[in-house]
């Protein structure tokens, strides 16, 4: 099965949890008004899923999207993996693409999701190390204890835990030898689902 991409997952998601709910197949209308798109918008995102061998539909019909027996199995997402981030001292943002990795659906949350290559010890004590690469859901905001990729100052970014202060953001390393990170400039661009590690 080729991969899909994110909003093509959230649709075949939607198809089968509406399945899964009532029993029956969603009509176009009811994937647009879930997802607040035009039944255009949503029938060439149905178009585009059995393009892609995942359902199979009669558009003449209501209610006849079939899933395919493959896409039950594991549905698979590509995401982007977008460079580098410091664990460690930050590293400059490399907002060039890396290439992607297919995520099976079953490991993600609801939104955008991207990966990135870690470099540096700083977060070793939390089980992340170089040379893995963290998946992120796409998010501006954290909880305190959250591990999250940050921009500090506009251009660095860094993977760390984050805490909100009174008057300032602390980034704790999980490791002794950094110290944590004060700073007011700080953009949250995502919250840590996961590390993927290589043993080669």
């Amino acid at each position: 099965m080729k991969a899909l991409t994110n909003r093509q997952t959230e649709v075949l998601n939607f198809i089968k949890d509406y399945r899964s709910k009532k029993s029956y197949l969603p009509t176009m209308r009811e994937i647009a008004e879930y997802f607040e798109i035009s039944v255009k918008a949503a029938y060439d995102h149905v178009k585009a899923l059995e393009k892609k061998e995942v359902i199979k539909c009669n558009l003449r019909r209501s209610r006849s999207i079939e899933i395919v027996k493959s896409a039950e199995v594991d549905d698979l997402i590509s995401v982007p993996i977008l460079g580098n981030v410091a664990a460690g001292v930050p590293l400059l943002a490399e907002e060039n693409l890396d290439g992607h990795i297919s995520i099976p659906l079953r490991f993600l949350k609801k939104g955008e999701h991207f990966a990135l290559r870690v470099k540096g010890d700083s977060m070793k004590d939390a089980g992340i190390l170089e040379g893995d690469v963290a998946l992120f859901v796409m998010q501006s905001n954290a909880e305190n204890g959250n591990i999250v990729v940050a921009m500090l100052n506009d251009e660095a970014i860094t993977l760390k835990k984050f805490y909100r202060e009174t008057n300032r953001i602390k980034l704790k390393a999980e490791n002794p030898v950094y110290p944590p990170i004060y700073t007011q400039n700080v953009k949250v661009l995502g919250k840590l689902i996961f590390i993927l590690r290589s043993y080669d």
